[in-house]
């Protein structure tokens, strides 16, 4: 019976939930297992070294601290910018999200947290930054 080491590629099906029972992501959303190639980072840290020893068909749940996930909440990732850079057809309001540009061409999602007459504060963070994190983690699939 194979079992899951870094290097292979892995099909698995999973359900992620914040410590009070919302789920803010599953396989099931995107109708296809998650695949990766295990120890690559394509991932959060604490759910690529779970899946680490599983074999196909076995299951987990486990429990990540935010520095086994996206880490903590950090203030620097707060910025101030110019209300007239957010050209928008609706009224801009705190809890929206858009991506922003990166310089290298990538994209991340940004909140925005409040609304002033001249300045709009934005949180870079992750959604997910500073939570504790739930899985359930079901292997499908390992190709060595």
């Amino acid at each position: 019976m194979s079992i899951v080491k870094k290097g292979d590629k892995i099909k698995v099906e999973y359900e992620g939930k914040l410590e009070d029972g919302t789920i803010f992501d599953s396989s099931e959303k995107h109708e296809a297992p998650l695949e990766f190639t295990v120890g690559e980072g394509q991932l959060i840290k604490g759910f690529e070294e779970a899946v680490v020893g599983m074999s196909v068909g076995e299951e987990k749940e486990i429990k990540l601290l935010p520095e086994e996930a996206y880490g903590s909440h950090n203030s620097k990732l707060i910025r101030e910018m110019p209300k007239e850079a957010f050209q928008s057809d609706q009224e801009i309001q705190p809890g929206m999200t858009f991506l922003m540009n990166l310089p290298d061409g990538r994209q991340i999602p940004v909140r925005i947290t409040q609304v002033g007459d001249e300045k709009v504060t934005i949180d870079i963070n992750s959604p997910l930054a500073g939570k504790t994190l739930v899985f359930k983690i079901k292997i499908v699939e390992i190709e060595n």
